[in-house]
């Protein structure tokens, strides 16, 4: 989804503040920061002396020996990305413990996610999960391709979309406090992120109650997507609502949708032609007796962006 470019974009320098707060690595203020015994970095005096924002979210995590710091930096530094996932791998086999672990694997997801495999989406936003289970993130990552991958003939169709379901609401939960934000973001940059992905959190669990057939609640989170990041509504979960309406016979206000995602659309695009399908029907049923209406649209809900 659009979101999770946004997310990507905002958040991609949360690991470049790991490098300014690990051992060895030039502080902000020039010089290099006092370390435990370990080498794990701590603030100086006078850094500690300066007031301090309120926590919007998680500090980003920090490596707790130099050596850790440089096997960190060493599979960061990989351009390939088969070669950055094993390195990842290798990583975490020889530093169990270590904070930075699924940072890696976030940083491989959010490469796939720009890429839009979704197969290995789902298998990173997994990783990540296994060692952070209240990651947003990743959360949503997994939800997202659970509930695109999912059709309603797959035996395990119930357990993926109650996983999906699950993760979507546990992302909503934890949007405020796990969240990495690097020291010094912007307060308009978090409130976007968190925006967006709250409005993306939503979007999935309305998806899946369109595919379980229940309208009235995928209308219900649908709007809510669209309420959480009312700056940039997205295109196709708009026309997703319009759909939704058109379930209930809702038609004036799915119409009304509808026009909205024609606006949004590009005639050219998937979602742009499928638009104009559903406006154009839903045009001629408002205009006609209610008698002569019949209920449910013959467009199906978009799938994809």
């Amino acid at each position: 989804m659009k979101r999770a470019t946004i997310v990507m974009m905002i958040l991609a320098f949360a690991t470049l503040v790991i490098a300014q707060q690990t051992p060895s690595a030039p502080s902000l203020q020039g010089g290099t920061p006092s370390t435990t015994s370990s080498g794990a970095a701590q603030p100086n005096a006078a850094q500690a002396a300066q007031p301090q924002a309120p926590l919007q979210g998680k500090l980003p995590p920090q490596a707790k020996t130099q050596p850790e710091y440089d096997a960190y930096k060493a599979v960061q530094s990989e351009k390939d990305l088969d070669a950055f996932v094993k390195g990842a791998d290798d990583f975490a086999v020889k530093y169990p413990d270590s904070e930075l672990r699924a940072m890696l694997y976030q940083g491989a997801l959010q490469a796939y996610q720009a890429a839009n495999n979704s197969q290995k989406i789902l298998e990173m936003g997994r990783k990540v999960l296994t060692l952070n289970p209240n990651q947003p993130e990743a959360l949503i990552a997994v939800a997202e391709m659970l509930a695109q991958r999912t059709r309603d003939t797959d035996l395990d169709k119930d357990q993926r979309w109650a996983e999906a379901e699950k993760d979507a609401n546990h992302a909503l939960e934890t949007i405020d406090t796990e969240l990495v934000i690097p020291p010094g973001t912007p307060q308009d940059r978090i409130d976007t992120v968190k925006k967006a992905l709250r409005s993306d959190a939503y979007s999935v669990i309305g998806a899946l109650k369109f595919s379980a057939g229940k309208f009235a609640d995928a209308e219900t989170n649908f709007r809510k997507s669209i309420d959480a990041f009312p700056e940039q509504p997205d295109a196709v979960v708009v026309l997703r609502l319009a759909i939704s309406l058109d379930r209930q016979d809702k038609y004036p206000e799915a119409l009304q949708q509808a026009n909205r995602a024609v606006a949004l659309t590009d005639e050219s695009t998937a979602a742009g032609k499928l638009a104009r399908q559903e406006r154009d029907r839903l045009k001629f049923y408002v205009s006609q007796p209610p008698a002569s209406v019949p209920s449910g649209p013959q467009n199906p809900a978009p799938t994809a962006h």
